[in-house]
Protein backbone atom coordinates (compact mmCIF):
# COMPACT_ATOMS: atom_id res chain seq x y z
CA UNK A 1 0.00 0.00 0.00
CA UNK A 2 1.29 3.46 -0.88
CA UNK A 3 1.71 6.16 1.75
CA UNK A 4 -1.01 8.23 0.05
CA UNK A 5 -3.50 5.34 0.20
CA UNK A 6 -2.80 4.87 3.90
CA UNK A 7 -4.44 8.26 4.58
CA UNK A 8 -7.84 6.77 3.76
CA UNK A 9 -9.79 4.10 5.67
CA UNK A 10 -9.03 0.50 4.62
CA UNK A 11 -11.19 -0.70 1.72
CA UNK A 12 -13.32 -2.91 3.97
CA UNK A 13 -13.87 -0.08 6.47
CA UNK A 14 -15.16 2.78 4.34
CA UNK A 15 -18.30 4.31 5.89
CA UNK A 16 -20.57 3.14 3.06
CA UNK A 17 -19.69 -0.52 3.37
CA UNK A 18 -19.09 -2.84 0.43
CA UNK A 19 -19.34 -0.09 -2.19
CA UNK A 20 -16.99 1.01 -4.95
CA UNK A 21 -17.44 3.65 -7.65
CA UNK A 22 -15.70 3.07 -10.98
CA UNK A 23 -15.40 5.84 -13.56
CA UNK A 24 -14.70 6.10 -17.25
CA UNK A 25 -12.17 8.89 -17.89
CA UNK A 26 -12.84 10.86 -21.12
CA UNK A 27 -16.23 12.55 -21.01
CA UNK A 28 -16.90 11.35 -17.47
CA UNK A 29 -14.09 12.59 -15.20
CA UNK A 30 -12.46 14.89 -17.76
CA UNK A 31 -13.32 16.51 -21.08
CA UNK A 32 -12.20 14.33 -23.99
CA UNK A 33 -8.38 14.18 -23.76
CA UNK A 34 -8.56 17.14 -21.35
CA UNK A 35 -7.45 17.61 -17.75
CA UNK A 36 -9.44 16.95 -14.61
CA UNK A 37 -10.93 20.06 -13.00
CA UNK A 38 -10.15 21.13 -9.42
CA UNK A 39 -13.84 20.65 -8.57
CA UNK A 40 -13.81 17.06 -9.84
CA UNK A 41 -10.59 16.29 -7.97
CA UNK A 42 -12.06 17.64 -4.74
CA UNK A 43 -15.30 15.68 -5.14
CA UNK A 44 -13.41 12.45 -5.80
CA UNK A 45 -11.30 12.82 -2.67
CA UNK A 46 -14.42 13.50 -0.58
CA UNK A 47 -16.04 10.44 -2.14
CA UNK A 48 -12.98 8.34 -1.34
CA UNK A 49 -13.52 9.01 2.34
CA UNK A 50 -16.90 7.25 2.04
CA UNK A 51 -16.43 4.52 -0.60
CA UNK A 52 -13.64 2.96 -2.65
CA UNK A 53 -13.00 4.65 -6.00
CA UNK A 54 -11.31 3.65 -9.22
CA UNK A 55 -11.10 4.61 -12.88
CA UNK A 56 -11.18 2.35 -15.92
CA UNK A 57 -10.12 3.75 -19.28
CA UNK A 58 -8.87 2.55 -22.63
CA UNK A 59 -5.79 4.79 -22.73
CA UNK A 60 -2.43 3.84 -21.26
CA UNK A 61 -1.36 4.95 -17.80
CA UNK A 62 0.84 7.75 -19.15
CA UNK A 63 -2.16 9.50 -20.75
CA UNK A 64 -4.27 8.96 -17.65
CA UNK A 65 -1.52 10.45 -15.51
CA UNK A 66 -1.53 13.51 -17.77
CA UNK A 67 -5.29 13.90 -17.43
CA UNK A 68 -5.90 12.94 -13.81
CA UNK A 69 -2.65 13.70 -12.01
CA UNK A 70 -3.06 16.72 -9.73
CA UNK A 71 -0.34 18.97 -8.29
CA UNK A 72 2.40 16.52 -9.21
CA UNK A 73 0.73 13.56 -7.49
CA UNK A 74 0.77 10.14 -9.10
CA UNK A 75 -2.62 9.07 -10.40
CA UNK A 76 -2.06 5.71 -8.70
CA UNK A 77 -2.18 7.58 -5.37
CA UNK A 78 -5.40 9.42 -6.18
CA UNK A 79 -7.58 6.34 -6.68
CA UNK A 80 -7.84 3.03 -4.84
CA UNK A 81 -7.89 1.19 -8.16
CA UNK A 82 -6.38 2.36 -11.45
CA UNK A 83 -7.33 0.37 -14.53
CA UNK A 84 -5.48 1.59 -17.61
CA UNK A 85 -6.18 -0.12 -20.94
CA UNK A 86 -9.41 -1.55 -19.48
CA UNK A 87 -7.45 -3.17 -16.65
CA UNK A 88 -4.66 -4.81 -18.66
CA UNK A 89 -2.46 -2.43 -16.66
CA UNK A 90 -3.84 -2.30 -13.12
CA UNK A 91 -2.93 -0.79 -9.76
CA UNK A 92 -4.41 -1.42 -6.32
CA UNK A 93 -3.61 1.09 -3.57
CA UNK A 94 -0.59 2.27 -5.51
CA UNK A 95 0.87 -1.17 -6.23
CA UNK A 96 0.94 -2.87 -9.64
CA UNK A 97 -1.21 -5.94 -10.37
CA UNK A 98 -0.49 -8.60 -13.07
CA UNK A 99 -0.75 -7.37 -16.69
CA UNK A 100 -1.52 -8.97 -20.05
CA UNK A 101 -0.54 -8.35 -23.70
CA UNK A 102 -2.54 -8.06 -26.94
CA UNK A 103 0.16 -9.19 -29.40
CA UNK A 104 1.03 -12.26 -27.36
CA UNK A 105 -2.65 -13.23 -27.39
CA UNK A 106 -3.35 -12.55 -31.10
CA UNK A 107 -0.02 -13.46 -32.73
CA UNK A 108 2.20 -11.34 -34.96
CA UNK A 109 0.99 -12.72 -38.32
CA UNK A 110 -2.69 -12.07 -37.60
CA UNK A 111 -1.87 -8.63 -36.27
CA UNK A 112 0.12 -7.69 -39.40
CA UNK A 113 -2.74 -8.81 -41.65
CA UNK A 114 -5.24 -6.70 -39.75
CA UNK A 115 -2.94 -3.67 -39.49
CA UNK A 116 -2.38 -3.74 -43.27
CA UNK A 117 -6.13 -3.87 -43.90
CA UNK A 118 -6.70 -0.92 -41.56
CA UNK A 119 -4.02 1.23 -43.16
CA UNK A 120 -5.24 0.47 -46.68
CA UNK A 121 -8.78 1.44 -45.73
CA UNK A 122 -7.62 4.69 -44.12
CA UNK A 123 -5.59 5.50 -47.24
CA UNK A 124 -8.75 5.11 -49.33
CA UNK A 125 -11.01 7.12 -46.99
CA UNK A 126 -12.26 10.43 -48.35
CA UNK A 127 -12.53 12.58 -45.24
CA UNK A 128 -11.86 16.32 -44.84
CA UNK A 129 -8.41 15.99 -43.25
CA UNK A 130 -5.92 13.35 -42.13
CA UNK A 131 -3.08 13.81 -39.68
CA UNK A 132 -0.82 11.16 -38.16
CA UNK A 133 -0.76 8.10 -35.86
CA UNK A 134 -3.63 6.14 -37.35
CA UNK A 135 -2.91 2.98 -35.33
CA UNK A 136 -1.74 3.29 -31.74
CA UNK A 137 -0.55 0.03 -30.21
CA UNK A 138 -1.30 -0.40 -26.52
CA UNK A 139 -0.67 -3.20 -24.10
CA UNK A 140 -4.15 -4.68 -24.31
CA UNK A 141 -5.53 -3.33 -27.59
CA UNK A 142 -4.98 -1.21 -30.64
CA UNK A 143 -6.64 2.18 -31.04
CA UNK A 144 -7.58 3.11 -34.62
CA UNK A 145 -8.21 6.70 -35.67
CA UNK A 146 -9.31 7.49 -39.26
CA UNK A 147 -8.20 11.12 -38.87
CA UNK A 148 -5.08 10.29 -36.82
CA UNK A 149 -4.38 10.86 -33.14
CA UNK A 150 -2.12 13.83 -33.92
CA UNK A 151 -5.20 15.92 -34.75
CA UNK A 152 -5.55 19.17 -32.82
CA UNK A 153 -8.34 19.76 -30.31
CA UNK A 154 -10.38 21.71 -32.87
CA UNK A 155 -9.79 19.08 -35.56
CA UNK A 156 -11.01 16.41 -33.13
CA UNK A 157 -14.23 18.36 -32.50
CA UNK A 158 -14.73 18.88 -36.22
CA UNK A 159 -14.21 15.19 -36.99
CA UNK A 160 -16.60 14.11 -34.24
CA UNK A 161 -19.31 16.31 -35.78
CA UNK A 162 -18.49 14.99 -39.27
CA UNK A 163 -18.55 11.39 -38.04
CA UNK A 164 -22.01 11.80 -36.52
CA UNK A 165 -23.32 12.57 -40.01
CA UNK A 166 -21.16 10.27 -42.15
CA UNK A 167 -20.63 7.33 -39.75
CA UNK A 168 -16.99 6.86 -40.69
CA UNK A 169 -16.11 4.90 -37.56
CA UNK A 170 -19.31 2.85 -37.57
CA UNK A 171 -18.75 1.69 -41.15
CA UNK A 172 -15.04 1.06 -40.47
CA UNK A 173 -15.91 -1.18 -37.52
CA UNK A 174 -18.52 -3.04 -39.57
CA UNK A 175 -15.91 -3.81 -42.24
CA UNK A 176 -13.43 -5.08 -39.65
CA UNK A 177 -16.04 -7.26 -37.97
CA UNK A 178 -16.82 -8.89 -41.31
CA UNK A 179 -13.21 -9.29 -42.46
CA UNK A 180 -11.83 -10.61 -39.17
CA UNK A 181 -14.86 -12.41 -37.77
CA UNK A 182 -12.72 -15.42 -36.82
CA UNK A 183 -10.21 -13.44 -34.76
CA UNK A 184 -12.25 -13.34 -31.54
CA UNK A 185 -12.08 -9.54 -31.31
CA UNK A 186 -14.32 -6.77 -30.02
CA UNK A 187 -14.53 -3.38 -31.76
CA UNK A 188 -15.66 -0.47 -29.61
CA UNK A 189 -16.19 3.17 -30.58
CA UNK A 190 -15.13 5.70 -27.95
CA UNK A 191 -13.94 9.26 -27.57
CA UNK A 192 -14.11 11.72 -30.48
CA UNK A 193 -11.89 10.31 -33.21
CA UNK A 194 -11.17 6.62 -32.74
CA UNK A 195 -12.24 3.11 -31.88
CA UNK A 196 -10.60 0.30 -29.90
CA UNK A 197 -9.86 -3.26 -31.02
CA UNK A 198 -9.27 -5.90 -28.34
CA UNK A 199 -9.94 -9.59 -27.55
CA UNK A 200 -13.48 -10.50 -26.53
CA UNK A 201 -13.73 -10.17 -22.78
CA UNK A 202 -10.97 -7.55 -22.69
CA UNK A 203 -13.46 -4.68 -22.63
CA UNK A 204 -13.93 -2.66 -19.45
CA UNK A 205 -15.47 -5.66 -17.70
CA UNK A 206 -11.92 -7.10 -17.63
CA UNK A 207 -11.20 -4.96 -14.56
CA UNK A 208 -14.07 -6.46 -12.56
CA UNK A 209 -12.08 -9.61 -11.83
CA UNK A 210 -9.83 -7.53 -9.56
CA UNK A 211 -12.80 -5.99 -7.77
CA UNK A 212 -14.33 -9.42 -7.20
CA UNK A 213 -11.07 -10.80 -5.80
CA UNK A 214 -11.24 -8.25 -2.99
CA UNK A 215 -14.21 -10.11 -1.55
CA UNK A 216 -15.52 -6.96 0.17
CA UNK A 217 -17.62 -5.26 -2.52
CA UNK A 218 -21.27 -6.10 -3.07
CA UNK A 219 -22.15 -2.85 -4.85
CA UNK A 220 -20.21 -1.64 -7.89
CA UNK A 221 -21.34 1.70 -9.35
CA UNK A 222 -20.04 2.50 -12.84
CA UNK A 223 -20.25 5.96 -14.42
CA UNK A 224 -19.67 6.49 -18.14
CA UNK A 225 -20.73 8.63 -21.09
CA UNK A 226 -20.50 6.01 -23.89
CA UNK A 227 -22.96 3.56 -22.36
CA UNK A 228 -24.99 2.91 -25.52
CA UNK A 229 -24.54 -0.38 -27.38
CA UNK A 230 -21.34 -0.09 -29.41
CA UNK A 231 -19.88 2.52 -27.06
CA UNK A 232 -16.80 1.58 -25.06
CA UNK A 233 -18.66 1.84 -21.74
CA UNK A 234 -21.54 -0.40 -22.78
CA UNK A 235 -20.28 -3.80 -21.61
CA UNK A 236 -19.43 -2.74 -18.07
CA UNK A 237 -22.49 -0.48 -17.87
CA UNK A 238 -24.77 -3.40 -18.80
CA UNK A 239 -22.90 -6.05 -16.80
CA UNK A 240 -25.12 -7.62 -14.10
CA UNK A 241 -22.33 -7.10 -11.56
CA UNK A 242 -22.55 -3.31 -11.83
CA UNK A 243 -25.09 -0.56 -11.30
CA UNK A 244 -24.62 1.59 -14.40
CA UNK A 245 -25.01 5.38 -14.53
CA UNK A 246 -25.01 7.29 -17.83
CA UNK A 247 -23.55 10.80 -17.70
CA UNK A 248 -23.15 13.42 -20.39
CA UNK A 249 -20.06 15.30 -19.20
CA UNK A 250 -17.89 15.77 -16.07
CA UNK A 251 -20.29 18.37 -14.63
CA UNK A 252 -23.06 15.78 -14.85
CA UNK A 253 -20.88 13.26 -13.02
CA UNK A 254 -20.29 15.75 -10.21
CA UNK A 255 -24.00 16.43 -9.82
CA UNK A 256 -24.79 12.72 -9.78
CA UNK A 257 -22.17 12.06 -7.08
CA UNK A 258 -23.42 14.93 -4.96
CA UNK A 259 -26.95 13.56 -5.19
CA UNK A 260 -26.06 9.93 -4.53
CA UNK A 261 -23.52 10.38 -1.75
CA UNK A 262 -24.45 13.70 -0.14
CA UNK A 263 -21.12 15.34 -1.00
Amino acid sequence: MSAAAAKFPPLAQRPIAGTICLFDVDGTLTPARGDVSPEMSAILQKLRQKVAIGFVGGSDLVKQQEQLGVNGLNVTDLFDFCFAENGLTAYRLGEALPSNNFIKWLGEEKYKKMASFILHRIADLDIPIKRGTFIEFRNGMINVSPIGRNASAQERHDFEAYDKIHNVRRDFVAALREKFSDYGLTFSIGGQISFDVFPKGWDKTYCLQYIEKEGVFNTIHFFGDKTYEGGNDYEIFADPRTQGHSVTEPADTIEELKRMFDL
